[in-house]
């Protein structure tokens, strides 16, 4: 049967063109996805500042535990800020038997006054060792005052041994003479070296270093050497990272670009991986259904229905096979090019790269055989079962439209997604998304499931209709509909999935994008704000609210914080602000409580998150700061603007010593109506910070647009190739349906029906088709994105682009009729009698 499924895929080109091609975009969309997950739980950054160290001990993860029933389960979730280590630890890893020294490092910010373009990262001299660091002219620092810089950084402000320049550090203007230039191969960034008493001095978080570096004597047991590090480590919440896991404590980034891929490519394969399931296994079924008549001649000369079912696995199983050589290729170098485009945008560091590959092709050719093989032996089962004597007729007429249990199946489901309308009315945030994303799909599979009394429910509904609009053509479309109700199945559930599932992810990106701008925009009293490129000190608010004709000045400092959910933890966009004349500079439209109580100890949080964790005015909430640093404090008001200003807010007092830089991020100045000159006084005040400046808060609100625009590009891109993989199956079955009609059309030319009449009773079906899929779809997608909308963003009533509208259902019409009109115009041009003695 192998060798006959072989030969009979030269005797039905166009239905197994479709299906392979079905089969291969699906592979080479799983293919990407699996390849980003590979990749990124392969992806552990690049050891380059760590490279001489044979550990390194830092807090880079926060580790949450949970009773789930009654066994103790722990999830992971990497820390938004870097978390540090005690200082005193490197003395207890130092005492180890084996252990040459063990080195802390401080990773400060500073921005050089030669070179602010330049962005540098400012350490102890001691860590130097870990790369290791060697002078190439002048000396090492060795007295307060001093520092060295790195050879890029040298060459960029024109630094050389003996000179003097400005650093920004701290908030503060200090200067320092330049003792030396040093170099470090396969070190990327910039970085300037002061004493260890200075770099411990200028260090926001007192107490506490970025890393610790292990340095081994020679000869030393490195097993004993790991175990022991190990256990002083976790003694202290620390991780020791070893061997290619350095470049994790070196690069945070790294951590969070290679969740971002995990995270990504297992989400969007989950999507597509259902979506293809739906596409693969209507284009096999259709393919199969389309080639009945074959079949029952098979079972009419003796063929038993263990060997016609064989024989169709076996066809899907060579397509499956070719499918994969095609898919898997493409795959790998579509993935190629994703990886050049996300670290353009930042969604990853230089260092990332794409690994593996064998697993994940494997793992999706399987996938999608198996789902293929199911589709072609679920699509057979009837065929087979017929007896011979009747196959003929069997193939010719569709006797029933489906089975008890397809209605039955296809009701409750229905019915499920009804009720997760009111789930995720009453649910917030991410429990609201995925609710939502539950409800789309459980309405679309419902949708495939009754498709066949739809299409027949549509068929004697608009049978009046399409007469009095078509003519007999009309007649003939409707009676068309009702006796193959069945086997438009596919074609309905393609163009329902592609308006449902593009009305709803598409337009979700624009609407989270709209109300985040818009937020922040009515949010903004302020009309000036000071932006720092490394921080800016609270005396910088100080100075602004000197200014005269300054009203008010707020400093804010942006970070993230890790709130509870569903046992684990979620990050969250939080920010720090100073409380004196918030009012006057920001409104987070407060619902209850004050947010000029807000000072140490105390917290505001959105509408939402309270929600969700279920905070209450005047209660206590508790979630860990942006370092791993957890925290319990009293909630004084509750607002609604999270898309704008985040889900937290907090006293920059409670953030000291908890955010890299221990500085605001800028300042947002409200100056009195006709004030003159703020501008011209805030630009004066921005020369003294090295990287600083002076901006409207409008040119904010651009670039917060420009920020959401490019965090959606990777969203909208896997959405777009989702949704193409939509379209071209909804084409793909449409043309399939059509090709197939040649013994119909054929027929019916005989019967002296025109050409003419042919092409309008072709269009009287897309229009029912149409009409219908884009009723359901459009219903589909209202439901679910309002429904996402509103529990997210308070918004009842989603933003939809017009020509979003317009590009959807313009497009699907387009589509539906370019699918149809051409081969039904190929298929009027095979003469009549030769048409009717072509297989079906």
């Amino acid at each position: 049967m192998l060798a006959l499924a072989a030969r009979m895929l030269r005797f039905h080109k166009g239905d197994f063109v479709a299906t392979f091609i079905a089969l291969a975009a699906g592979v080479m969309i799983l293919t990407v996805c699996g390849l980003l997950v590979e990749s990124g739980l392969r992806y552990q950054g690049e050891t380059q500042r760590y490279a001489e160290a044979f550990a390194v001990v830092a807090h880079r993860d926060l580790t949450i535990t949970h009773k789930e029933f009654g066994d103790t389960e722990t999830s992971t979730v990497t820390l938004p800020e870097r978390g540090g280590v005690p200082d005193a630890l490197a003395r207890r890893i130092a005492a180890v038997p084996g252990v040459a020294s063990a080195v802390a490092d401080r990773s400060i910010a500073v921005a050089p006054a030669a070179a602010p373009e330049v962005e540098a990262a400012g350490h102890g001299w001691g860590s130097a060792a870990l790369a290791p660091y060697r002078v190439v002219s002048g000396t090492a620092p060795r007295a307060d005052g001093e520092m060295a810089v790195d050879g890029r950084l040298a060459a960029a402000g024109r630094l050389r041994p003996g000179a003097t320049t400005a650093v920004l550090t701290g908030g503060t203007v200090r200067r320092f003479r330049v003792s030396g230039v040093v170099e470090a191969s396969g070190v990327r960034g910039s970085a300037v070296f002061f004493t260890d008493a200075e770099a411990a001095r200028l260090d926001p978080r007192q107490g506490r270093v970025d890393a610790i570096g292990v340095l081994l004597k020679r000869g030393a047991d490195r097993s004993e050497v790991s175990a022991a590090v190990r256990r002083i480590a976790a003694a202290a919440g620390a991780k020791a990272y070893e061997g290619g896991e350095r470049g994790l404590a070196e690069e945070p980034e790294a951590a969070a670009g290679r969740d971002l891929m995990v995270q990504a490519g297992g989400a969007f394969g989950g999507y597509a991986a259902l979506i293809i399931v739906f596409v693969v296994a209507a284009t096999v079924g259709l393919s199969v259904r389309h080639r009945r008549r074959d079949f029952a001649l098979l079972r009419a000369v003796a063929a038993t229905p263990g060997q016609v079912r064989a024989l169709i696995l076996g066809e899907v199983g060579l397509l499956a096979v070719l499918a994969a050589v095609v898919g898997v290729p493409s795959g790998l170098g579509v993935t190629a090019w994703l990886r050049g485009r996300l670290v353009d945008r930042g969604f990853v560091p230089e260092t990332f790269t794409v690994q593996g590959g064998a697993l994940s092709g494997l793992a999706v050719t399987a996938a999608v055989a198996a789902v293929a093989l199911l589709a072609g032996w679920v699509a057979a089962r009837r065929t087979t079962r017929i007896r011979p004597t009747e196959a003929l007729g069997e193939a010719a007429v569709e006797a029933v439209l489906g089975g008890r249990v397809r209605m039955v199946s296809g009701v409750v489901l229905l019915g499920a997604g009804v009720a997760l309308i009111a789930v995720t009315g009453k649910a917030n945030g991410e429990t609201a998304m995925g609710a939502a994303v539950g409800m789309l799909y459980t309405f679309v599979l419902a949708i495939a499931l009754l498709a066949p009394w739809i299409n027949w429910g549509t068929a004697w509904a608009l049978a009046p209709v399409l007469r009095a609009v078509f003519g007999d053509s009309g007649y003939l479309a409707a009676a068309n509909l009702r006796a193959n109700a069945r086997g438009m199945v596919a074609v309905l559930t393609a163009l329902v999935l592609s308006v449902g599932f593009g009305g709803t992810v598409w337009f979700l990106q624009d609407n989270l994008q709209r109300q985040t701008v818009v937020q922040s925009h009515d949010g903004t009293l302020a009309q000036h704000a000071l932006v720092g490129g490394a921080g800016l000190p609270a005396a910088a608010a100080v100075k602004a609210r000197q200014i005269p004709g300054v009203v008010a000045a707020t400093g804010v400092r942006k970070t993230s914080a890790i709130v509870p959910f569903m046992d684990d933890g979620q990050t969250v966009v939080a920010q720090g602000v100073d409380p004196q004349g918030i009012g006057q500079t920001m409104d987070l439209r407060v619902r209850s409580g004050n947010l000029a109580d807000l000072r140490p100890g105390t917290v505001a949080v959105s509408r939402s998150q309270a929600s969700s964790a279920h905070w209450k005015l005047g209660g206590n909430a508790r979630f860990w700061l942006g370092d791993g640093t957890p925290v319990s404090l009293r909630v004084v008001a509750v607002y609604d603007r999270n898309l704008g200003f985040g889900d937290i807010t907090v006293d920059n007092a409670t953030l000291t010593g908890h955010t890299r830089t221990g500085l605001d991020d800028r300042v947002l100045v409200r100056s009195a109506p006709n004030a003159a000159g703020v501008g011209a006084a805030l630009t004066r005040l921005a020369g003294e910070y090295p990287g600083s400046s002076a901006a409207g808060t409008d040119r904010l609100t651009g670039e917060l647009a420009q920020d959401l625009a490019i965090s959606a590009w990777l969203n909208k891109l896997l959405v777009a190739v989702l949704i193409g993989y939509s379209i071209l199956a909804a084409g793909n079955t449409l043309i399939m349906a059509a090709l197939a009609r040649t013994r119909e059309v054929s027929l019916l030319r005989l019967v002296g029906v025109t050409r003419r009449q042919v092409k309008r009773m072709a269009n009287a079906e897309q229009a029912a088709l149409l009409g219908v899929a884009l009723a359901i779809g459009g219903a589909i997608a209202a439901v679910t994105l309002s429904s996402i909308v509103n529990a997210v963003a308070g918004q009842r009533v989603p933003y939809v682009p017009a020509a979003g509208w317009v590009a959807i259902v313009g497009g699907t019409v387009a589509l539906a009729l370019v699918a149809t009109v051409i081969p039904i115009g190929r298929l009027l041009r095979t003469p009549p009698v030769e048409g009717m003695g072509i297989r079906e």
